[in-house]
């Protein structure tokens, strides 16, 4: 009998991955917790979460609970002229738990297309009150999602020169600090009344290698903006529900966005599901008796309600004060080991904030995805049971909020012992 690797090798094509010399795939057959089993019986310590996406551990009985009683009442309903209780309920307790502003909900399918619905809501917004304006403020080294609208607002890099020509034009700022941000003030000066809105990771910068900003620095510019009549769109695809040790990067700030993406954790991993808030102002800009002001977007599986019911059951999860104890103490496990290794001569930038741990590993190409060490820390870490997938030299720890210390440490060790023999 053929095993996975063998049989992937000849249908699948992987993200991410140049299938010509990648690895054959390694075939997950079991998940529980914080581990993953492969079909060769060995364990591995998930310590990115899937992809930042698993909260609470792999196959969690309660959120499985909760999935199957849905399966078993309503799988999907259009959500065009009609709703359910799944939906209206994950509204409501998303809504409470998000800045007062935060009044509508706006359902999609994943992180990139909650991003194409945000930049929509605000280039709409603006067509519907009659102003043109179109130029959009984002970060450099921005990363919003893969779709083209995503592309377009994120940083460009080798993954965008293909489309280059595709991307509509996008003013790129730097990240803020107390040094450069009356430069940045300044740039947006010249074209403010051009801007539409202005779109942002909060405090981390994750594709680009866990960059960190300060939150008194973003809430300054997110002020300057809203002066300035820039819709401010808030991007916690990656930051949401307790990554960086409060419930939201918003928790950080004295500013509040117009509009928030939601993904990767919502569901705790269990399914793909999009989220887009925004605040009345927005919503009331498209509520008219003129149907062309209407948002026109749509998908086939908006706010699924086996989606919807997945969510609910990690965000009870979430505000349980079990997982809350869970993430403080894995944010001070990471505070210690990060302090420890700080002056270790082969790294430099460690840096961390709540779960998110991460350390540039010193080689000669530093920020380069396509950085030699790269591999050799992938397969140093499989080889010994983790799986860890680093950014380029950026070496980084996301794990599900299960983890207990005996796994966290094991972790520290191989990455020592990586530091010592690599």
């Amino acid at each position: 009998m053929k095993s996975l690797k063998e049989r992937d090798q000849a249908v699948n094509w992987h993200p991410y991955t140049q299938m010509k010399t990648a690895a054959a795939a390694i075939g997950i057959v079991r998940g529980e917790g914080v581990f993953l089993y492969d079909e060769d019986g060995k364990r591995y310590i998930d310590a990115v979460s899937s992809w930042w996406v698993t909260l609470h551990g792999h196959a969690h009985p309660y959120i499985a609970q909760r999935v199957s009683e849905q399966l078993n009442t309503l799988e999907q309903v259009i959500f065009a002229g009609f709703t359910h209780e799944p939906a209206i309920q994950l509204s409501e307790n998303l809504l409470a738990i998000l800045p007062e502003n935060q009044k509508r909900v706006f359902y999609s399918d994943n992180g990139s297309t909650a991003i194409e619905v945000a930049l929509k809501m605000c280039l709409q917004y603006w067509n519907n009150k009659g102003q043109s304006r179109r130029k959009i403020l984002a970060f450099k080294d921005a990363y919003h999602g893969d779709t083209f609208g995503a592309m377009s607002v994120s940083g460009r890099s080798v993954w965008t020169n293909p489309f280059e020509e595709q991307l509509f034009d996008v003013v790129f700022i730097d990240a803020p600090t107390t040094a450069n941000l009356k430069e940045i003030q300044q740039q947006i000066d010249v074209i403010a009344n051009e801007v539409g809105c202005f779109i942002y990771e909060p405090l981390v910068q994750g594709s680009a290698g866990m960059l960190m900003h300060d939150a008194e620095s973003l809430s300054a510019l997110m002020d300057y903006c809203r002066q300035r009549d820039i819709l401010l769109i808030q991007d916690e695809v990656f930051t949401g529900f307790g990554r960086t040790g409060k419930l939201f990067a918003v928790d950080y700030l004295t500013a509040v966005p117009d509009l928030m993406c939601f993904s990767k954790g919502l569901t705790g991993g269990t399914l793909p599901m999009g989220i887009t808030t925004c605040t009345a102002v927005i919503y009331q800009a498209f509520y008219s008796d003129d149907q062309h002001k209407a948002l026109f977007h749509g998908h086939s599986f908006t706010a699924n309600p086996l989606a919807c019911s997945a969510a609910l059951a990690s965000l009870e999860l979430l505000l349980l004060p079990t997982t809350q104890a869970a993430i403080e103490r894995i944010t001070q496990k990471h505070r210690v080991f990060a302090k420890s290794i700080a002056m270790h001569p082969k790294v430099e930038g460690v840096r961390q904030l709540g779960t998110i741990l991460a350390l540039n590993w010193k080689t000669e190409h530093l920020g380069s995805y396509f950085s030699e060490i790269r591999g050799k820390l992938y397969d140093f870490f499989l080889n010994n049971g983790v799986l860890l997938r680093p950014l380029g030299n950026v070496l980084y720890i996301l794990p599900p909020y299960c983890i207990e210390d005996a796994e966290l440490d094991e972790i520290y060790r191989l990455i020592l012992q990586a530091l010592e023999e690599l």
